[in-house]
């Protein structure tokens, strides 16, 4: 197995080529982000990529973006020395396949490796499309026709639920359950105004009404596209 790690810290990349040599291993290491996005999505080598968040040149979230946005499916697993739900959330959400947290165990991190080569390379995800209203999944992308659309990312969620359930009406408090946090402690007015916000960008620039309001039920995304 030969993976590319992308880690800025050279005495911890050392160590981590070290510890996977002893598992068989083979590794080559990159120290920025620049330099990390070219490897991995010029040399066909690669059987994984072993990414830290903290970068210089390009963050470790924007190396996986830019990867996935160029269709490289090389399995990732993000290593980081950041610890928390959200920062796991980020990585899984732009298209990372595992999450390892420093410090770690070299038997681990190896065995996850051959978990991830084993599965191989993901499939590209399915492009969400209600008429000329596209959603990428993979590049987070919105698009009508062949303008791009620039959305906030609770714009996004909400769009995301509303294209996956394109056809079918959903009430605010299914939304608030899946577009919104648990923790959120707000009114559910809250979804006209993002419904409002969404609106604005998707479908009155131009000329259409793809997201429609049910009275008394919920919303309505148009498979049509409106």
């Amino acid at each position: 197995m030969r993976i590319l790690l992308i880690e800025d810290d050279a005495r911890i990349a050392e160590t981590v080529r070290r510890g996977l040599a002893g598992e068989g291993i083979s590794v080559d290491i990159v120290e920025d982000g620049v330099d990390g996005l070219w490897a991995a999505s010029e040399r066909a080598c690669y059987d994984a990529v072993v990414l830290d968040i903290m970068l210089p040149g390009l963050s470790g979230y924007k190396v996986l973006e830019g990867l996935r946005g160029r269709e490289v499916w090389t399995p990732v697993l993000m290593l980081t020395a950041k610890d928390g739900e959200y920062d796991e959330a980020d990585a899984f959400d732009l298209g990372a396949d595992d999450y390892l947290t420093k410090p770690f165990s070299f038997v681990v991190l190896a065995a996850r490796l051959r978990a991830l080569v084993r599965r191989g390379e993901a499939a590209r995800p399915a492009v969400l499309s209600a008429g000329d209203l596209t959603l990428d999944p993979a590049r987070r992308r919105v698009a009508r026709g062949v303008r791009e659309v620039d959305l906030t990312p609770r714009e996004y969620a909400l769009l995301e639920f509303l294209i996956r359930r394109a056809g079918s009406v959903v009430s605010k408090a299914e939304i608030l359950d899946n577009v919104w946090d648990p923790e959120f402690g707000g009114g559910d007015n809250v979804v006209e105004v993002y419904v409002r916000y969404l609106r604005r960008k998707i479908d009155e620039p131009f000329g259409r009404q793809a997201v429609r309001t049910v009275r008394g039920a919920g919303y309505l995304l148009d498979p049509q596209g409106g």
